[in-house]
């Protein structure tokens, strides 16, 4: 006759068995890179109507997706909806102050006195950009700050943004939304 013992220690070796079986063929554990794709916040901007701009645009788009994580700028599909208006002007370059949330509105205006009076294309447009993103002027500054702007001088052409203005943006699109603050809206023209 077998020892009712040795049934007890079979029952719990084979429910240890099937708990780890299990446990094994469940859910993986969440994936961060995957969170972190997640909490992506995607910007449209609509560049049709900034012509001879279009490879400043392309460049300070670059800059800001090469930089900031958590917010990724990418071209409207024509006839689509774009959070971000881009338009070439005469005037000096301005651009509405965000963060501009998904869905939301502002407008760069790139203009061409500023070009004019020697300043580089793509500072300019990675600027701008970065009003739209939230950041303000930080007038005077140096050429290492990007929103330093012209008070940097026509001889910079820094169009990267540095970290304390990358961190600021990764903040107001923390957690895949924008900034529940509601944007400035306020324009900001960054003649000299």
């Amino acid at each position: 006759m077998l020892d009712p013992r040795w049934f007890k220690a079979a029952g719990v070796a084979v429910a240890l068995t099937l708990a780890s079986a299990t446990a094994a063929h469940a859910a993986p554990a969440p994936d961060p890179a995957a969170e972190a794709t997640a909490a992506v916040v995607t910007l449209r901007y609509d560049d049709s109507r900034a012509g001879g701009w279009e490879a400043a645009i392309a460049a300070g788009v670059a800059s800001w997706n090469a930089n900031v994580a958590n917010v990724k700028l990418v071209e409207a599909a024509p006839g689509t909806r774009a959070e971000i208006q881009i338009v070439a002007t005469s005037g000096w370059p301005q651009a509405t102050l965000g963060p501009v949330r998904p869905g939301g509105q502002a407008r760069v205006e790139l203009g061409s006195q500023a070009v004019t009076q020697g300043h580089d294309k793509t500072r300019i447009a990675a600027h701008e950009l970065g009003h739209s993103l939230g950041l303000p002027d930080t007038k005077p500054g140096p050429c290492s700050q990007l929103m330093s702007g012209s008070s940097a001088g026509t001889s910079c052409k820094n169009a990267v943004p540095n970290a304390a203005e990358r961190s600021r943006v990764e903040s107001a699109y923390a957690g895949g939304l924008a900034s529940l603050v509601p944007a400035d809206g306020r324009i900001l023209v960054d003649a000299p």
